[in-house]
Formats: structure tokens, sequence, C-alpha cells
């Protein structure tokens, strides 16, 4: 056997392996459930699968919070801990700021649940910004920030780089929402595959585990949650559906109905629990100053409101104890659960409205409804389970993980859009929460102007889809806004004051009139003017493009080759087959909309009878020569011409241009001061471990004897004299003074490490020569039959290398055994003769004359020797020759050898008692041949 063969394989698997892991290292996906209060973080990567990342606490949940004190930036508990003593420093629950002006009720509502918070307006995109000494931060820096220790937990996780995410948000979010969020993603460097719904990524995860379950029958489900800010009722089907396309059977989870309560949570039980423990203390009197004027002291309270609240889920009752509360005052309250739901009485009332209207939303009655399952971490206080279940008459489902479901359902569906997996398809529709709807101005007949208004995206329509609006009585340039609409038909009348503005964009067209009159022709005939709209998967609106469609009828010789051209060009780029179409009118009565669809049918009708007409009207005649006269047929080519558009956002300014790169700067200078402050933290903990591990070893027999008596006693002065440098000047060294001295210390012990490392790796070292050697006598003693003068037969090896090869096995052992007894002779302490580098040096010249040999070995074939023609009888000739006149052809043939001798020439290695050892390469199941580039999940 050969010694190194199956090493080789072993190391040929990690080249293997490394190339692998490097041509799927963009493949990585992650999914952040960017929660008020948690932040959960999702990984899946090729060969890994899906995971909730591990914070540098190892928990599998961080505190959405980041705080600034003495120029250090500090995330997750370390946060919440500086936010006890110094609140205005600590940031959190910023989710529901995103988007919003300083003027929205929202903002209102958190400045009062949070006094201490200094916010002020941008002044340009009146955004919120919070504002702590000379420092401002406008809420996407602090998001981004927070995405980006998301991007470093992932990282982390899998080992490689994180470019490519899905983001869980809540169905509520609108435009100005959704957008902001996507701006924090650009800024922390992240590229957004989706943003996806809460409810919709609870349903995906939900789906996904029980496929089999579901059939060509609706079945129906409600989830429910209650998290820190907000509450959301979803009514979900999942059903078996044949794809159109592929002819695929595939499950599909589709939304049918929402309603949610955006300040209705867990963040409202504790501020009324945490005011609560405030006013129990001023009663106390234990001190003159009133607890709700010190920030510190609410702080304190507002902390341990969240961990009673938290035990009484379990507990009917429970002691809140704070030490030196204010004024070095000490505070402990007993509080009983009965209290605690006496409190939030008026919030349990609203638990139930959700649910009622999500049915109404849907269509359906909760005893459609298969389960209603619960997720979120306040759907565990028990007062909720019990309105929930008094209400539906049914057993609550309680067998989802609360926590991570909704990032465990999005880290899926980032797989599925990801270019580095292959999933199984589960399809996803969502549905629109806020109609949108396009407003225009017509002049009617009268001269008066009037404003029309058409709605694209309806309440609860599925999304993804495209739209298409048709302008058909405009001749000059004129302006459309985009809206939402009919709100009130979804949305009370404080839900839609915290959905903020309910203007979206406002669109210019321009160069109307010219196109329409550089188009002039009698056989031109204008369709109207075609706006293109979109929401994508992200729930996010735009307008793709707006352009004039004009219809030519044209003869066959009219028609030039220039003009087929252009034609085929233009229908490329037409999204009209599929996109849904509507048309916008001056009068939107049904009588005209009745109207305009019956002159839409004529209109698309007219191309099949213009040509049916010149069908039946054509006449042939036939001259005396046979040939003839064909009657031209008109045909209808549609032409497009796109008008110029811009488009200007109204609801709130994106954080873009200059505002968006000073974001950048100030980013990345955080950035470089923790990466400083990093690599000092490093340098400082390698240093002082060097110096306490140096010490222990020089204490040891099996390092001291290594060292002589002047290396020992330097070691141990430099070891003594960095010490107590580190205790007194050197406490506030950077990295790069903490760096030099470890080097300076390393250059005198490590001559003595690296002794002893010679001292313990060479016993295995000679082993491994000793083993080679062995492999090699045994391949000579073989080898020597394969020769021409052992046997003729099989002459693979000239004397000449077998020769050589004894020759080497000689000198290998010659030089080790005058090398080993030399070693023996010099001390520990002093000079290594024999290296573990010369003994491998040697392992690998003595490989190197075995393998040759061995190759030649594998590529040796034996000669063949060509059998001597079979002797004609001469009567037998004579006959031929007579009958043919012909000489005959002499047949030469080649006799098979024996069996035996075949297989004796065809694996002349397996004849040797030696086999090399191979790796056994073990393929993983693939589909269409491209399992290297996808992971199925």
């Amino acid at each position: 056997m050969h010694p190194f063969a199956g090493r080789l394989a072993y190391l040929l698997g990690l080249v293997l392996l490394a190339t692998l892991v490097r041509e799927n290292s963009g493949a990585a996906v992650m999914s952040v459930d960017f929660g008020s209060e948690w932040m959960k973080v999702g990984v899946v990567s090729p060969g890994v699968p899906m995971e909730i990342a591990l914070n540098k606490e190892s928990k599998r949940k961080t505190p959405t919070n980041i705080a600034f004190r003495d120029g250090d930036r500090l995330f997750g508990e370390d946060a919440q801990s500086i936010g006890v003593r110094f609140p205005a420093n600590n940031f959190a629950y910023l989710t529901d700021l995103l988007g919003k002006t300083v003027d929205n009720p929202m903002v209102e509502l958190y400045k009062k649940r949070f006094p201490y918070y200094n916010i002020v307006e941008d002044p340009v995109r009146k955004t919120v910004v919070f504002k702590n000494g000379e420092d401002l931060y406008s809420i996407e820096e602090l998001v981004a920030q927070l995405l980006q220790l998301a991007k470093e937990m992932a990282e982390d996780s899998t080992g490689q780089q994180m470019t490519e995410a899905v983001l869980v948000v809540p169905g509520f979010f609108g435009q100005a929402e959704r957008s902001a969020l996507v701006q924090a993603a650009k800024l922390a460097n992240l590229k957004v595959l989706q943003l996806i719904n809460d409810y919709t990524a609870v349903a995906l995860n939900y789906g996904i585990f029980r496929r089999k379950e579901f059939n060509e029958t609706a079945q129906y489900f409600m989830f429910y949650d209650m998290g820190a800010y907000k509450t959301t009722a979803s009514v979900i089907s999942y059903q078996l559906v044949k794809d159109k396309a592929t002819r695929e059977i595939l499950p599909v989870v589709q939304v049918l109905g929402v309603a949610y309560d955006r300040t209705l949570g867990g963040l409202e039980m504790q501020v009324r629990l945490r005011d609560h423990l405030g006013k129990e203390f001023n009663k106390m009197g234990k001190t003159k100053t009133d607890v709700f004027t010190n920030p510190r002291a609410m702080a304190k309270l507002f902390k341990e409101a969240g961990r009673v609240k938290n035990v009484l889920s379990a507990n009917t009752e429970h002691y809140a104890q704070i030490e030196g509360l204010l004024d070095e005052q000490d505070f402990r309250l007993l509080v009983t659960r009965d209290q605690f739901e006496e409190m939030c009485k008026d919030l349990f009332e609203r638990v139930v409205a959700p649910v009622d209207r999500a049915l109404a939303a849907s269509g359906l009655s909760i005893e459609l409804i298969n389960q209603v399952v619960l997720f979120g971490g306040n759907t565990r206080v028990p007062k909720i389970q019990d309105v929930l279940k008094a209400h539906i008459k049914q057993d609550l489902g309680k067998n989802l993980n609360s926590d991570e479901a909704a990032c465990m359902g999005a880290v899926y569906r980032g797989a599925d859009l990801g270019t580095g997996f292959k999933v199984k398809k589960f399809v996803v529709k969502d549905a629109v929460l806020f109609p949108i709807q396009v407003v225009f101005a017509r002049e009617g007949d009268s001269g008066a102007t009037r404003l029309v208004r058409r709605t694209l995206f309806g309440a609860m329509n599925a999304y993804p889809q495209k739209k298409v609006i048709t302008f058909n009585k405009h001749t000059d340039d004129f302006e459309f806004s985009v809206d939402y609409a009919e709100l009130e038909s979804v949305l009370s009348k404080d839900e839609i004051s915290n959905l903020g503005s309910l203007n979206l964009t406002r669109v210019s067209l321009t160069e109307v009139a010219k196109k329409l009159n550089a188009n002039k022709a009698e056989n031109v005939e204008s369709k109207g003017i075609k706006a293109h709209f979109s929401l994508d998967d992200s729930g996010l609106f735009s307008l793709a493009n707006v352009e004039l469609v004009l219809e030519k009828t044209v003869t066959e010789d009219d028609e030039s080759t220039l003009q087929k051209l252009g034609n085929t060009i233009s229908k490329l780029f037409s999204g009209d087959s599929d996109d849904e179409k509507v048309t916008a009118s001056e009068e939107p009565t049904k009588e005209e909309k009745d109207g305009e669809q019956a002159e839409d049918k004529k209109q698309e009708q007219k191309p099949e009878n213009t040509t049916a007409n010149a069908d039946t009207n054509s006449t042939a005649s036939s001259d005396e020569d046979g040939t003839k006269n064909k009657t031209d047929k008109p045909k209808i080519v549609t032409i497009k011409e796109t008008i110029p558009s811009k488009v200007e956002i109204t609801y709130v300014v994106p954080l873009d241009g200059d505002e968006f790169k000073d974001s950048q700067k100030r980013i990345r200078a955080l950035d470089e001061v923790d990466q400083a402050k990093k690599r000092r933290e490093t340098a400082l903990n390698a240093l002082e471990t060097y110096v306490i591990d140096a010490q222990v070893k020089l204490d040891e027999e099996e390092y001291s004897s290594c060292a002589t008596q002047e290396e020992i006693e330097a070691i141990r002065k430099s070891c003594s004299e960095i010490s107590e440098w580190l205790y007194e000047d050197g406490s506030d060294a950077d990295a790069e003074t903490y760096e030099k001295k470890l080097d300076e210390l390393k250059a005198v012990a490590n001559q003595v490490y690296a002794r002893h490392w010679e001292h313990r790796e060479r016993p295995e070292a000679l082993s491994a020569l000793k083993q080679m050697i062995s492999g090699a006598e045994g391949f000579l003693d073989k080898a020597r039959n394969f020769t021409k003068e052992g046997n003729p037969e099989k002459d693979v090896f000239t004397q000449v290398e077998i020769d050589t090869l004894e020759r080497v096995i000689k000198e290998t052992i010659e030089w080790r055994n005058t090398e080993v007894a030399e070693q023996k002779k010099i001390a520990k302490n002093q000079p290594v003769r024999l290296a573990v580098k010369d003994l491998t040096d040697k392992m690998a010249l003595l490989d190197r004359e075995v393998k040759y040999l061995v190759n030649k070995l594998k590529l040796w074939r034996p000669k063949v020797k060509p059998t001597p023609a079979p002797k004609v009888e001469k009567d037998n000739a004579k006959n031929s020759d007579s009958k043919s006149g012909e000489a005959p052809e002499s047949e030469q043939v080649v006799e098979e050898p024996p069996k035996e001798e075949q297989n004796e020439n065809n694996s002349s290695e397996e004849n040797l008692d030696f086999d090399e050892e191979k790796p056994e390469i073990n393929p993983s199941k693939t589909e269409d041949g491209s399992e290297e580039q996808h992971t199925e999940l």
C-alpha cells in the first residue's frame, strides 16, 4: 500500500471543497425580521440549511437598540445597558418612525411614550431626526446601522459575504415606510430582494412544512399576531393549483383579508405598567422629586415594567424591585396579574376587532377557518388568549415558533429569489391593503373642469401585478396624480391619519401635442395615451412608462422593410398583453363605460373586419398568360411614441442625492472608529494572552528544557516589563503599539517555541518516513518481477530504474540513521540538527521516485504479437484459381490470447500485493446537471 495515498486523497478533497466554497461564496442569502423591539436574522448558504444567526452573546434575537456614548457606538444589550443610565443616548422602537414627518400622529405618540428624546425636523425632508447634543441622527441612518449589525451576524454565521436580503415589514407599511426601509438597506450595502409582509412570511413558513396536507380544495387559516407595537389578523388560504405555463401542480398561499390595530401591542401595556409603578413610587413619598421628571428613573421603571409584564404571563403575581431608583431610594412593589389586566382593560377590549375586520375583508365566516394560529411575543399573555378563544369559540393554534416564524419564512423566500439555490416552489400571492387610484382633470363640453378618479389597485387585489390606464381624450400636455383611494371603507379615521400623506406621486406629461401633430395623417388614428403602472412583490408602486399609441392603415405595397422592423421592435417593448387595462374617460358613468368598452371592442375588431372585407371584395382576373391581378389588402400597423414624463414623489422626500452621500460618510466614519477600536482590543488581548502564556509555559518542563538559562531570563524579563507597562503607561496605547510590543516578545520566545515544536513533531515525522520506506521496499520487491531480466513478457521497468529506486531507498535509510544518531547527541535547548522539514523533503524525494514507477506501470500495455497466416492447400488454391481466374488473397488472422493471459495483461496492477488507495467521490444528487450551483431546500 502506498503510504501517502490516503493523505493525498484527503488534501485533494480539501482543495475541491475550497473550490466549491469559492464558487458559491456569493450565493448566501439572509433575511431580517426587523421588529419594533427585537431583530431576528435568518441565513441560508450552499450546503447549510436555513437557520437563525446568533449574535455575539450566542442569542437568537437581538434588541433593536443603538446607542452612542463618548465616541463609542453600541448595539443590542450593550445599548440597553447604556440606555438605563443615559436614556437619551439609546435609540429604540425605530420602525414606526420610518417614512414619517414630524407632525404624524405616530411621532406624537412616540414623544409621549419616551419624553426624554429630543426630536427635531429635517429641514429639507420634514422627517424625524434625533438630536443629542451637537449630534444629529436620521431614522434611515440608525436603521441602516442596525441592518449592518444583522449583516455582520449573518456573515459570521455562514463565513460568507452577504449582499442580498429579504426584509420583513408590517403589512400596514405604506409607500413612504417601504421606500425609507429600502434606502436604509442601501445605506447598509444590502440589496433588497423583497420586502415581505410579516403575516405573509409566517404563512409561507407554516405552509412549507405542511405542503402534503394541501389539495385542490382551499383550506383557510387565520394568523393572529400581537407584537410590541401593533396587532394584525390575516386570513390565508392554501390550495394546490396547476400552473398555466409549466403545467405543474403547485401549492399557493394567498392573502384574502387583513386588518390591524397599529397602537395595540406589548409596548402600550409596558408603558402603562411603567406609569403605574411611577405613581406608586411617588405615593411612597421617599423623595420630594417627581419620578416622572427624571429620565434615568423613567428608563429604569420602563425596563422593570417589561420584566414584570413577561413574568406575569406565567405567574399570578410578582414583585417589581429597583435599587436606587431615585435619589438613592430603592423601590419594591407587589404587582398582581389582576392589577395588570385592570390597567389594560380597554386594550383587551380591542383584541378581537382585527379578527372580525379581517374576516369581513376576506368574505369568510369564522366557521370556515380551520384554525386561528398565534404568533408574536405578546400573544403569550394569558388574557389575550382567553379573549380570543372566547370570541372564536375554538382552540387556538400554538404550534408556531412565534419569535422566528416570520424570519424563517422570509429566508425561504430569499432562497427562492436568490441565484444559488433550488427550492421547492411555493407560490405566494399577497394582497393590497390600501387602494391606489389615478386622479386627473378633464374639461367637459360646458368648459368646466372636473376631477376624474380611476382605481388602479383595489383593496385585497393580489400583487405583484401591472396595470395600464388609457387617456383617450387628451390632446395637449397634462398632469395626473396617484393617491390612496377609498380608505374610509378599509380604515378608521385614526388609522388614515397615521398613514400620513394620502398623495403619492404627481406625474407631468410633455410633448403630447407635438407627438400627435407629428403623426397626423388620413390613415393614422390615435388610440390614446397609455400609462403603464406596476406594484412589485415588495408592495412598491411605480410608473413604468407612458406612450402614445397610434394605428396606421397601410397596404402591403406601402409597408417598407424599415416599417416592418419598427413594428417588430415596438411589439417587443409593448407590455399590453401582460397588463390589466383600465380605460380612463371623461364620464365615469356606467353608460359611458359600456360605450367605451363597445368602442374598444370595435377598434380591436376593426383590423380583422377590414381584412375580411378586403378578402371578400378583392377580385382576381386571368389574362391570356394565366397571370392574376391581386387587389392590395389594407393592414393595421401599431405605432408607439414615448411620452416624456416627470414623476414627483409627494408623500415623503426620499433620502437621496447629496443627503444620501452625507449619510454614507457619517456611517463610514462610525465604521472606521469601530474597526480601530476592535483592532486595538484585539491587539491588547493578544499581547496580554501571549505574556501570560509565555510565563506559564516557562514553568513547564516540556518548554523550559528547550530553552537556555539566558533565554529563560530574557523572556521572563520581557514579560515582566510588558505587564508593568500595560497597567501603567500602556493602558491607553494604540493598536500599533500593542502589535509592536507583541512582535518584540515573539522574537525572543519563538526560538524556544520552535525547538519545542521540532522535538514534539519529529517522532511522528520519523514514523511517517519509516512507513514510506517500508512501502517503497515492498514496491521494489514486486517491481523486480516487471523487468526484462525478471520476466521478458512483462518488461515494464528498466534495470536502471530499479537500481535508481534501490539506491534512493538505501541512501534515505543511511541518512535517517546518521541524522537520528547525531540529533540524540545534542541537548534539547541547542539548535536542532534534524528538522521536520528535512524529513518531509526526504519523503517527497522517495515519494516522487515511487510515483514515477507506479504511473509507468499504469500506462504499460503488453505487446500483441501477430500470428502467422494459415497455410492454404494447393488443391484448394488451384481450384480457386481455375474458377475465379485470379490469384487468391492471403488472409491474416490474429489469434486472441487466452483469457487468463488477457486478464493478466489488462490488470497488471492487480497482480501486485499493494493497491494504491484512491479517493472515493460520491456525487450528490443533481437535477439538470446544475447541482453545483444550486442548493435544494
